[in-house]
């Protein structure tokens, strides 16, 4: 394949020209950090293999896309042709403009050393490898297929970074002028903070929110920083090799049962996932909360809200007001929470989870604060 022209164009549609990160752009060949990927569809994933059809995996390697790489167990490296895979995704390349985002973040430069969390498909720690050299570089995945695919790949492209499998979020061996990660956490981990050199700076985001979180080094082992005005969402660290089962349990309680508690909302119906203000501090507020939307019979929006505790809501539109009826269950009243942060927008503007102020202790504990407003993950 004659990829050069494909990585300019992706070069172009990322980057401003003078960015640091267009020279690793335009020297790194994606498509050999994937060559097979899973494309969802109506009945599950289904695998493409890139060498089979030279035009398309140019096409999805160098298109500034995310390509999945992973459903639960299954690696698209292993996935039958024509079979599709069920489950939820577990790795991906993420799409080159956001790595690039997440690595800007950092402020890298010349002599720094980099922890790159999450190896994913190798593609990050190629870039990084790109501009930093080799030997400055780390990466850290939980999956040691993941680590090994990746190395070798990395190997085949001519970057020989270091490549270790372990959980980011125990200890590191190693200390770091930077570390980004490329998977989200509910909180910055101790082991970050102990790996991290004094000054040096770490860059992630939050789980389950739209959060990027940067911070620096103190001088007693904690961070000071902050939640860029920018968004950016992954996947979670994860332990084990997939994540914990959906909440099917709760949703066959909330599907369309009578609640304990019935009350009319004054604002429509949302989809919370894609309203990332709301979304990301309904999290840090109430993190766990699953998400999931539909339709009634007639097309109107339905809304349900899912948490592990046994807490549910289901949201459904009153079709002449456009605003909805609510039946909540459990513990909590989950649409209670979601409709005081919308009523909160409304009176301020705006939310206090970007632009917040965020300190982390020696310990970890991570916490935002704004105009008044704080939490502590």
């Amino acid at each position: 394949m004659d990829w050069k022209p494909h990585a300019a164009a992706l070069a172009r549609a990322s980057v401003h020209p003078i960015s640091p990160w267009r020279g690793p752009l335009l020297e790194t060949p994606r498509h050999l950090c994937v060559p097979r990927w899973l494309t969802a569809g109506p009945d599950g994933w289904t695998p493409s293999d890139g060498p089979m059809d030279e035009e398309a995996w140019a096409r999805a390697a160098y298109t500034d896309q995310t390509l999945v790489t992973k459903i639960g167990l299954v690696h698209a490296d292993h996935a039958t042709d024509g079979e599709p895979v069920t489950g939820r995704p577990t790795s991906s390349s993420t799409l080159p403009s956001l790595v690039v985002k997440m690595l800007e973040f950092a402020r890298l430069r010349e002599g720094l050393t980099l922890l790159d969390v999450a190896t994913g498909s190798g593609y990050s720690a190629a870039l990084a490898c790109a501009l930093l050299g080799d030997r400055n570089v780390t990466t850290v995945d939980v999956d040691p297929y993941l680590t090994a695919a990746a190395g070798e790949r990395l190997d085949l492209i001519g970057h020989h970074p270091q490549v270790f499998t372990q959980d980011a979020t125990a200890a590191i061996p190693g200390m770091y002028g930077r570390i980004v990660s490329m998977v989200s956490v509910p909180c910055v981990p101790v082991s970050w903070l102990r790996a991290l050199r004094p000054g040096g700076r770490l860059v992630t985001t939050l789980a389950g929110t739209g959060l990027i979180l940067t911070a620096d080094k103190n001088d007693d082992g904690g961070a000071t920083g902050r939640i860029e005005w920018d968004r950016a969402a992954f996947m979670a660290t994860r332990t084990g090799h997939d994540y914990p089962p959906l909440l099917d349990e709760v949703f066959q309680q909330a599907r369309d049962q009578e609640g304990e508690a019935v009350t009319d909302s004054p604002f429509p119906v949302l989809d919370v996932m894609q309203a990332w203000e709301v979304w990301s501090m309904l999290s840090v507020t109430a993190p766990g909360i699953e998400h999931r939307t539909g339709t009634d019979g007639e097309g109107n929006p339905m809304a349900w809200m899912l948490h592990p505790d046994g807490s549910w809501a289901r949201a459904e539109t009153k079709p002449v007001s456009r605003t909805a009826t609510v039946h909540q269950g459990g513990p909590r009243r989950l649409y209670d929470l979601l409709d005081g942060i919308r009523w909160r927008w409304l009176e301020h503007g705006e939310l206090p989870v970007y632009g917040a102020r965020v300190t982390v202790t020696p310990d970890g504990a991570t916490t935002l604060t704004r105009g008044g407003w704080t939490v502590t993950l």
